[in-house]
């Protein structure tokens, strides 16, 4: 179960975010800014949030396992087509398509795991599933980055396409039929009240936001990372700008280790910790100093991952009914933020470059801190009334 959601995982984010590291080639083709191309990567996310929860609710009807292999095949389907887009439009158009498909996975996944395992188990196991995503996005980015300095950008999305078909038939394979699902329903006044009853709950709403402020960072950088490190004064090639994105591993441990940060510090004081170590990163990558840039995104990467899967894993186990949405609604907010990174980091940086990208970063992790004093506020107001009673 964990190999075949870990496969899923790296086949969702290398396709999701395959032309991010390619950015500056795409505006070299098309002879269009950042500002544009960066359209390639928010039409994505955007498609996924915006069909994550219709995605969810017909998980809940059909099994989380039929909805997540009909969404990773015609994802990888589009995937193979991508490399033959004509211009700038359609390449827009078709990242669209194959983020509303990938939206299938995410919320299901959370939810078969919320099902299928030990509630002792659970932040360890979405854990694994969210390093899935990271060694997706890591290794999606190095092998664009060094396959399109040798044959450009077509064939290095092609590539990720046929590792995406690979992870999808491992994943079909590997993954158990589900013990623990009952259907539910596809009445929409059903799925309406589910939703409501979601966003009525103080908890699951700053999980949200917390979830869509940290991808507002993350996104904002990596759209971002590929032009500062091709241009003066480091002035990089393409390949070694794509293996930046080696920085992704760090956020695998990050990931995977979540729980045990959970264990020692609490949950609001688990993202605390990300939260700061977020903020640290960005303040870093303001260095003229190659190395120091480098460690800032190890620091960027740690705090964002660390924070998603504590967040994400609180959402599955807040929610006792409707846990798809619950995750659905968690997954919309968070492609949403990154949608809003990747599109208002490139302005930013196009506006007032690297440190542009950084003060939307940084205003994000204050909004991250805030949510969370807050959180801690209503925890303690709520221990003094139970006390007081």
């Amino acid at each position: 179960m964990s190999l075949a959601l870990f496969l899923a995982g790296v086949a969702t984010f290398a396709l999701l975010y395959s032309t991010q590291a390619l950015l500056p080639l795409i505006s070299g083709e098309f002879g269009v800014p950042a500002s544009a191309a960066s359209w390639t990567v928010a039409a994505a996310t955007g498609g996924l949030a915006l069909f994550v929860l219709p995605m969810s609710a017909l998980s809940e009807r059909y099994g989380r396992r039929t909805v997540m292999t009909a969404s990773l095949a015609v994802a990888v389907a589009v995937g193979l087509a991508v490399p033959f887009a004509p211009n700038l439009t359609t390449l827009v158009v078709l990242r669209a398509i194959q983020g509303a498909a990938l939206a299938g996975l995410p919320a299901s996944a959370t939810a078969y795991l919320a099902e299928e395992v030990r509630p002792r188990a659970l932040v360890t196991a979405i854990g694994l599933f969210v390093a899935g995503n990271s060694v997706g996005g890591m290794s999606g980015r190095v092998i664009t980055g060094w396959v399109a300095q040798e044959w450009g950008w077509r064939v290095a999305v092609g590539v990720i396409g046929a590792v995406a078909v690979a992870c999808a038939v491992a994943f079909r394979l590997l993954l158990p039929a589900p013990r623990h699902f009952t259907p539910g329903s596809l009445r929409p006044r059903v799925l309406a009240r589910t939703v409501r009853d979601h966003l009525s709950n103080p908890l699951l709403r700053r999980l949200y936001a917390i979830g869509a402020l940290f991808m507002t960072v993350f996104g904002g950088v990596y759209t971002v990372i590929g032009y500062r490190l091709a241009e003066a004064p480091f002035s990089l090639p393409q390949g070694i700008v794509g293996s930046i994105f080696l920085v992704y591993l760090v956020g695998t441990v990050s990931a995977s280790t979540a729980g045990r940060l959970v264990d020692r510090l609490g949950r609001r004081g688990a993202l605390y910790a990300a939260g700061a170590t977020t903020a640290s990163g960005l303040l870093l990558s303001l260095a003229g100093s190659l190395p120091l840039v480098l460690l800032g995104l190890v620091l960027i990467t740690a705090g964002f991952f660390a924070g998603h899967a504590v967040a994400s894993s609180a959402v599955s186990k807040t929610a006792s009914v409707g846990r798809a949405q619950a995750a659905a609604l968690y997954q919309s907010a968070y492609y949403i933020g990154s949608s809003a990174g990747s599109t208002v980091g490139a302005i930013a940086f196009h506006a007032g470059g690297w440190g542009g990208t950084v003060g939307v970063g940084l205003v994000a992790v204050l909004g991250v801190v805030t949510i969370t004093v807050l959180g801690t506020r209503a925890a303690r107001a709520r221990t003094a009334a139970v006390v007081a009673a």
